[in-house]
């Protein structure tokens, strides 16, 4: 009686341990990283927003008939944690590919991760040149526009203004240094005649916004260069408005026309800022219609930037694995390379030679309305038009 009690309570395990199998064969798991404790104002709605994709690509049959299902883990902001988590989901949880990461240090940290342990990691938001050039490698890619996109697409307006003395303020991390050298560079190239009069460089999440907005203006420049975002981009316009230090002159701004950072000015917003941004308001396509109808219909809200950015990474993480019908490494990096999809702002490709995706931007300026923030006179610019040669890549980029 015992010898079969026994035999039974092992074949009963046996049975489990297949059925397991069996469920980890109907599913294809996803890990995704990002800040969401430390910057909610773009990773609640990104959250909202490859939440939606994972909903839309089931009811449509998941990837080739398996259930598509996202692990995700709050890095806190700290490039170690997020190694750490990407370690979690790679040798834990079995996840077939990364995915996510918000600020380019950290973006850069699970990139060499991914390099390290031969892994596919699918970069969200980072924007750092590096992360597809200088440190680029095999199992990286990158959706968002990089630095170096956007800083084309806001110096074709900005070197059309008559001022010559600028300044530039930005946070002192990966992010802004890389938006700082680039937008300095393509510049100067357009505008020999630019002089660079003051520099500023914040901490991160911690600007103090009097003394900054002190020293540009000692400077006296006609136009500022603004890489801040979230609070900090708060504080500065603040300050800024106090002190006149916006009072004709021209800022050029990364990033700030997007939801997520024009909201919070409410009615301090500065007008005639030209920047980067998401006018969802403004656009009509029938590729935006539907994305912002799914949207709305199932988050009663109107969508960021961030809901753009999450709903696009699982849309094309999904695209990757089902051409490549496969979660090995190597066959998802083949499948990705030269891949083209829908996207809400239109058919995106990613590029073989660096792994950057076409993805593009809206450039516009800043204006009140009914006391809140908006971008008007914007104009989709694609990514693809906004990138340097394939000569030029090749000697940024190294060897893989």
């Amino acid at each position: 009686m015992r010898r079969r009690h026994l035999l039974g309570a092992a074949l009963a395990i046996a049975m489990a341990g297949m059925a397991g199998n069996a469920m980890a064969q109907s599913e294809i798991k996803i890990g995704e990283i990002n800040s969401y404790s430390l910057l909610p104002a773009f990773t609640e709605p990104y959250r909202k927003g490859w939440q939606l994709a994972v909903e839309e690509i089931n009811a449509a049959g998941g990837i080739n008939g398996k259930k598509l299902v996202v692990i995700s883990k709050d890095d806190g902001g700290k490039p170690a944690d997020a190694q750490t988590a990407a370690n979690e989901l790679v040798s834990s949880e079995n996840v077939a590919m990364l995915a996510g990461t918000f600020l380019s240090n950290i973006g850069l940290a699970v990139s060499d991760f991914a390099n390290q342990k031969k892994v596919f990691f699918l970069a969200a938001e980072p924007l750092t040149d590096a992360i597809t050039w200088s440190k680029g490698n095999r199992y990286t890619f990158r959706l968002r526009p990089s630095n170096y996109m956007q800083a084309a697409m806001l110096v074709e307006e900005a070197a059309k203004l008559p001022a010559k003395r600028w300044a530039t303020i930005a946070p002192n991390y990966e992010y802004g240094q890389s938006a700082v050298a680039v937008f300095k560079k393509l510049m100067s190239e357009k505008r020999p005649d630019i002089q660079w009069v003051d520099e500023q460089w914040p901490p991160q999440g911690k600007i103090d916004a009097g003394p900054v907005v002190q020293a540009v203006a000692a400077a006296n420049p006609e136009a500022i260069l603004n890489v801040t975002f979230g609070a900090d981009l708060v504080k500065l316009v603040r300050e800024g408005n106090t002190r006149g230090l916006f009072k004709n002159r021209t800022v050029v701004s990364f990033l700030t026309g997007e939801p997520e950072y024009l909201d919070p000015l409410k009615d301090e917003t500065p007008e005639g800022w030209i920047v980067t941004g998401y006018p969802w308001y403004d656009i009509k396509t029938p590729d935006h219609d539907k994305f912002l109808k799914a949207y709305q219909a199932k988050y009663n809200d109107y969508p960021r930037l961030g809901s753009i950015v999450g709903y696009q990474t699982i849309k094309a993480a999904a695209a990757i694995l089902a051409k490549a019908n496969s979660t090995d490494p190597e066959k998802l990096i083949a499948a990705t390379e030269g891949l083209s999809m829908p996207s809400p702002f239109g058919e995106i490709t990613f590029r073989k030679i660096d792994h950057q995706s076409t993805l593009g931007a809206y450039v516009g300026k800043t204006a009140l309305k009914d006391g809140k923030g908006v971008m008007v006179n914007s104009v989709y610019r694609k990514g693809s038009d906004y990138l340097p040669s394939d000569a030029e890549v090749e000697k940024l980029r190294p060897k893989d």
